[in-house]
């Protein structure tokens, strides 16, 4: 990114300058559309701040807001305006006699020329090397017409090349009718939407619709704007990232499952395990969890349906302390609102973990809370596709949970994704000697061969407990197993 941010001016934002290769060519004028209230001020905003902090000289022409309403904004990002140049655009002060009787002063009684003059005044006052336009729509109606508006953006196209100046053009996207003029003369066009779902926050994108000579990431991008700015996570393209990793086998701890999945689960692959509710997933995927941590590795747990205060109790319940693990830092547990975050804005955070924290094993805790922060399943497919090759390419082993609709009998998961995983561990409740009872067996591994017998298992305060192979019985996968053996090979219940 080095190479490609070379004579380019940073954006202010990290992700935008990772989905620009490096951020705005130098000396160009850049277009920003969106509809009110999506962020274009402040992305400004950060601009401007970003070439200040880096000594360069900041203007930004406000038509439409106020110099104080502008200040006012950047405060509650705490952001200090000191060293930009801020130059409000009146309207002629014969506008504003009182002998007029005028009550309301529109845009369009401010002359087209008197507008530009005062704005290239601004311009050879101060010498900026960065400056905002905001906004066109203002432009746009002084002008009246498309050719006095194309004319007039050429006009201050050519103006500001002449002193080297990166121009940011701010578009509230307000005209009646959809106006191209501005992408043709641009160098490059960056789209802001906001999206209202029917339920959760506000789901934000930026998209670069157009930038002549780069080489860009192209499609849509999640955003977000929190207290400090606007934040950009660029979607995440799992080919991109190549790497060597030895595809050692890791062991879950407990001797029974390793022999069941053929010996363990290979670093880099993907494990789904997949049952009703109260079967244990959660259960099966952190006995790998803790095996990272016995062995000296550091896992991450991202949790969608449960709180956290529950999920640490009833653990301690069959001897396993998550928060002495979280407290000495080998295991990473971070609660996820679906409702409140966005698809690209989780794989950011996943990946983010995973780099800097070199973390191995990754349960994701489940799917189903992960498909309520999805539009549509095949975005969720699409999603999790690039996020696990991203994982298994890293060498993280990746554990996600599904629960399936219903107990016993045929039930459906609520998302096929069991083609994405390298392995798939089912979980079942059967009934047998008058008790409701657990049975757990592999049906997919592509790394290798597995057992392919059912076996029963039990959690208790020992943590999990895996038996013999339910050899004696048919019908277990269904729910409602026929004995048909001689001996009983089931667990004995633990004696008080």
């Amino acid at each position: 990114m080095a190479e490609a941010a070379a004579g380019k001016a940073s954006s202010g934002i990290s992700g935008l300058d990772d989905i620009l290769s490096g951020g705005f060519s130098r000396e160009h004028v850049f277009l920003i559309e969106g509809a009110p209230g999506t962020g274009k001020t402040t992305l400004a905003l950060q601009f401007l701040l970003a070439g200040a902090k880096a000594g360069e000289k900041g203007l930004y022409i406000t038509l439409s807001e106020t110099e104080r309403e502008l200040r006012q904004g950047a405060t509650s990002h705490g952001w200090d305006l000191g060293g930009i140049e801020v130059f409000e655009l009146l309207p002629p002060e014969s506008l504003l006699d009182s002998e007029q009787q005028q009550s309301l002063l529109y845009s369009s009684d401010l002359e087209l020329g008197e507008a530009t003059k005062q704005i290239f005044a601004a311009v050879e006052r101060t010498q900026p090397s960065r400056v905002v336009l905001d906004s066109l729509s203002e432009i746009r109606l002084l002008a009246q017409s498309s050719l006095r508006y194309r004319r007039q953006i050429l006009a201050i196209k050519h103006y500001f090349a002449k002193f080297g100046a990166t121009v940011m053009l701010l578009d509230d996207l307000t005209a009646e009718s959809v106006d191209k003029t501005v992408h043709s003369v641009a160098h490059g066009v960056i789209r802001l939407e906001e999206l209202a779902p029917d339920y959760g926050a506000e789901r934000r994108r930026v998209r670069i619709i157009k930038y002549r000579g780069i080489k860009f990431r192209g499609g849509y991008h999640d955003s977000t704007i929190t207290t400090g700015g606007m934040n950009v996570f660029p979607r995440l393209v799992a080919s991109e990232f190549r790497t060597n990793t030895l595809r050692d086998q890791i062991s879950s701890g407990i001797a029974e499952l390793d022999r069941l999945l053929g010996g363990g689960i290979e670093a880099g692959s993907s494990t789904l395990i997949l049952g009703p509710s109260g079967t244990g997933k959660s259960m099966v995927a952190l006995m790998f969890a803790c095996a990272a941590v016995a062995r000296g590795e550091r896992a991450a747990l991202f949790i969608f349906d449960e709180e956290l205060g529950l999920l640490f109790g009833r653990l301690k319940g069959v001897g396993i302390d998550l928060e002495a693990m979280q407290r000495q830092g080998s295991l990473l547990i971070e609660q996820v609102d679906a409702a409140e975050l966005s698809p690209g804005e989780f794989a950011h955070r996943v990946r983010e973990r995973v780099d800097q924290r070199k973390i191995k094993t990754v349960i994701i805790d489940s799917l189903n809370g992960y498909q309520a922060a999805m539009p549509a399943e095949n975005s969720l497919i699409l999603h999790m596709h690039e996020l696990l090759q991203y994982l298994n390419r890293r060498g993280a082993a990746t554990f996600m949970t599904v629960a399936q609709h219903g107990l016993v009998g045929d039930m459906r998961a609520p998302v096929d994704v069991t083609y994405l995983a390298d392995t798939v561990i089912l979980l079942r409740y059967f009934e047998a000697l008058g008790a409701v009872r657990r049975a757990i067996s592999i049906i997919k591994k592509r790394t290798g061969a597995h057992e392919g017998t059912i076996r029963e298992y039990r959690i208790g305060h020992g943590g999990l407990t895996i038996g013999a192979p339910l050899v004696s019985f048919q019908g277990v996968l269904r729910g409602v197993p026929v004995y048909v053996g001689e001996d009983k090979p089931l667990l004995q219940e633990p004696q008080p």
